[in-house]
Formats: structure tokens, C-alpha cells, sequence
């Protein structure tokens, strides 16, 4: 059966995990499809898993479009989250739904955007007109320059901001919020405070879902992997029993463990 926001806020309801995955690919869409992942995420971070490049900014909507209908093709059960790309959304709401409407006809069911409090009014006007939104904060790479690079997010005065902007996305209408590098127990207070599903990256065992990089996941990134990440292919014979590994892990609770949290 098709996920849908539904599911996961019934998912979230019954304290049952959510596992999403990226992809970019039919192939590997349709591995994860197989696998029960529960949401695709066609990510940004194809700028430096597939373009080689160092961030996350120099990805286009025409881009993301691109792998967004890959990925529909490959994907028949898990909802896809299509990811808009720098620059598509902050100068208005307009250009924000225009891109996002690029979006949903490439085969993305939402849309992910990053930033709080200052997207309440860009989520708001999205949600009036039938697009579900999941927001995004803590770090968010596409203001890493900004940020100082990529680092916990949440810390001391911090923490507050972090809860107010979580607050702020679910009462301006996202459906999800995505808490990348954010301290666990943070992250765990925020999840308690929303009722929208939180989907943690780095962000602790608490959160009701989480997420990785597939590239990450499955050890095929030449570049470091970051400290929340794991190689599930390290112990399996296949990159299907891989994902499928990532799945159980994170639907029992064993993943994360505490080496891939932050305080």
C-alpha cells in the first residue's frame, strides 16, 4: 500500500519508526521501494553524491526535477519527497509553488524546503494550495557557508530556536520536519512538543524517524562519511539486504546508537 502523509502521521501516533532513504536512480528507487523503505527522498545532496561537488548548492531545479522522475519510476509503495534546491524558493512564495508544482509533475507526492520561523509564510501559502510541505532545520547544508561548515546545530542559547521553529512549520502547516545534526536530547524534546513526525540525520534515536544518504549507507561515497552515518553493506552480502538491514535497524531502535548521536 502506497505511503502517503497519512501514514506517517498514524505511524507517528503509534510510536512506530519511519525509515526514509535517498535515491536519485531508478535502480536503486526500486531497491529502495522493495525494501519497505517508507519515503524517498530525492535530495539535494545528489550535488555532491552524484556531482561531485562539495555542497549542496550548486543543484537546479531542472536537476532535481531530472532525478525526481527517475526515482517515480522506480518507486510504487514509498512516498517521494522531492527536495527544492537553493535558490528555487527563497525570493517568494510564488517562486517557491512554481518550483514545487515543477516538482509534484516530475512525480514528487512533497516537497522539502529548508529553514523555520522564516518559511512560515512560504509553507503556509504552499499548504493553502494543496502541497505538503516538510521543513527542515538544524543544519541545513544549503547555508553551510553561512553556518561555518557543517556542524551540530542546537547547542546552549540555540536550543530554544530550534524548539520554536519546529513549533512554527507544524502550525504553519508542514507535515514532517527534518532535524539534521541537532543534539539527541534536543531532539527528543522537540519530537514530544510536535505532533507532526520529526526525521532525525544525526539527531538521536528519539525522533520518530530517520534518514541517511544512500550513498553513505551503503559505503560508495569516496569522501568521508559523516560521524551519524553507517555502512549497513559491511555486513551483508547484497546492497537490497543492505537497505533492508537499515530498515529493520531503525524500525527496532538499534539505529541509531549512541556513536551516531551528538549531546
Amino acid at each position: 500500500m502506497a505511503v502517503t502523509v497519512t501514514t506517517l502521521k498514524k505511524m507517528k501516533d503509534a510510536g512506530d519508526k519511519i525509515t526514509w532513504l535517498t535515491a536519485y536512480d531508478y535502480s536503486f528507487a526500486h531497491a529502495a521501494d522493495q525494501a519497505g523503505i517508507d519515503s524517498i527522498l530525492v535530495g539535494d545532496s545528489l550535488g555532491m553524491v552524484i556531482q561531485g561537488h562539495e555542497t549542496p548548492i550548486p543543484v537546479t531545479i531542472e536537476d532535481s526535477c531530472y532525478h525526481t522522475q527517475c526515482v517515480a519510476r522506480g518507486a510504487t509503495n514509498a512516498m517521494i519527497v522531492g527536495d527544492l534546491p537553493f535558490g528555487s524558493y527563497q525570493v517568494s512564495k510564488e517562486q517557491a509553488y512554481a518550483n514545487a508544482v515543477k516538482l509534484m509533475q516530475a512525480g514528487a507526492h512533497t516537497i522539502k524546503l529548508e529553514g523555520g520561523e522564516l518559511q512560515v509564510e512560504t509553507i503556509k501559502f504552499l499548504a493553502e494550495r494543496g502541497i505538503a510541505v516538510c521543513a527542515h532545520i538544524g543544519l541545513t547544508p544549503q547555508s553551510v557557508h553561512k553556518l561555518g561548515g557543517f556542524r551540530v546545530q542546537g547547542r546552549g542559547d540555540e536550543a530554544q530556536r530550534l524548539i520554536d521553529d519546529a513549533i512554527a512549520v507544524e502550525e504553519a502547516g508542514a507535515f514532517a520536519v527534518v532535524l539534521e545534526l541537532v543534539p539527541k536530547t534536543l531532539a527528543a524534546e522537540i519530537t514530544e512538543r510536535v505532533g507532526i513526525p520529526t526525521i532525525g540525520i544525526g539527531a538521536g534515536p528519539q525522533c520518530d524517524g530517520q534518514v541517511l544518504v544512500l550513498q553513505d549507507m551503503i559505503g560508495v561515497y569516496p569522501k568521508k562519511s559523516p560521524k551519524f552515518s553507517k555502512n549497513f553493506l559491511q555486513d551483508a552480502d547484497s546492497i537490497d539486504a543492505a537497505i533492508g538491514r537499515y530498515v529493520m535497524d531503525v524500525k527496532s531502535g538499534a539505529f541509531p546508537a549512541a556513536e551516531h548521536s551528538f549531546s
